[in-house]
């Protein structure tokens, strides 16, 4: 037997492929989760392309034009279609993100069980959960890119720093998206639960966080909902990346501090939650 021959067979021992998936399991699973979103590839690109064209398009033609002209519409020092834009950004990212995390992780768990076939290999519960945000999370930088360039294209991103619209987009969508994936993988029937999420929590919240308007044009008994709400945080981080939005340095950092924190938490959680529904 050659050297080479030798290294070879050195590599493909099972020891050494068992220690490259403890080291490697969570980018391995990534590929994997990546690797599936292909089989809905077109809706992906549909979605993605398709709803910041008509969400711009309706707020730079039509509502934009309406509202611009009013004398006591104040925007921030900037047309409608700028202050909306990057708000819709954000809630496109925390949508998407939401939708990934409530049924393919369902699925991962009770119809299809994609998650236990890995875990037969030396890959552990927290390595495809990680795994999991991690395809989600190239899937929002994907889709908050291609919001962005659209953005250039209709003129609603005006400020240097607008590119950074895009890693905010990541970090609201996560944000939320990783709780939920912590309470989905917690649940053993679905019970119509998802929908009332969507309906009750989801499209409130992109209702009611300064997503339209200003926060505090809505009443104070209501402006709690966008305090607490990442969606708010997310949009005002937005603005002041796009269109210069002035906030004190301490509130920049609330906005911050808070989307992190979320998302760790979640993270946390999931972890802890994958590793018991999988009795690791």
């Amino acid at each position: 037997m050659t050297e080479d021959s030798a290294q070879r067979l050195e590599v493909q021992a099972p020891e050494v492929s068992a220690a490259k998936a403890r080291r490697w399991g969570s980018f391995y699973f990534m590929e994997h989760m990546l690797r599936s979103m292909r089989a809905y590839a077109v809706t992906i690109i549909v979605t993605s392309v398709g709803n910041p064209l008509l969400y711009l398009f309706s707020m730079g033609v039509g509502l934009a034009s309406i509202v611009d002209r009013s004398p006591t519409a104040h925007f921030a020092g900037v047309g409608y279609l700028a202050f909306a834009a990057p708000a819709l950004l954000v809630s496109s990212s925390v949508m998407t993100c939401a939708n990934e995390m409530m049924f393919p992780v369902m699925d991962g768990f009770k119809w299809r069980r994609i998650y236990y076939g890995p875990h037969v290999t030396p890959l552990v519960p927290g390595q495809l959960a990680a795994g999991h945000v991690m395809a989600v999370g190239v899937r929002l930088l994907v889709q908050c890119s291609v919001f962005f360039l659209i953005m250039l294209a209709f003129g609603a991103a005006v400020s240097p720093t607008s590119w950074l619209i895009i890693p905010i987009g990541v970090l609201a969508g996560m944000a939320f998206g990783t709780p939920l994936m912590a309470y989905a993988a917690r649940i053993e029937k679905e019970n119509f639960q998802f929908s009332m999420i969507q309906r009750f929590i989801v499209m409130p919240l992109f209702l009611f966080s300064g997503t339209f308007y200003p926060l505090e044009t809505m009443p104070r008994a209501m402006q709690w909902i966008g305090w607490i709400s990442p969606l708010w945080h997310g949009n005002q981080l937005g603005r002041l990346a796009t269109i210069g939005l002035t906030e004190p340095l301490w509130l920049v950092a609330v906005h911050v501090v808070y989307l992190a924190a979320l998302g760790v938490i979640g993270m946390i959680w999931a972890r802890r939650n994958y590793a018991r529904r999988m009795n690791a």
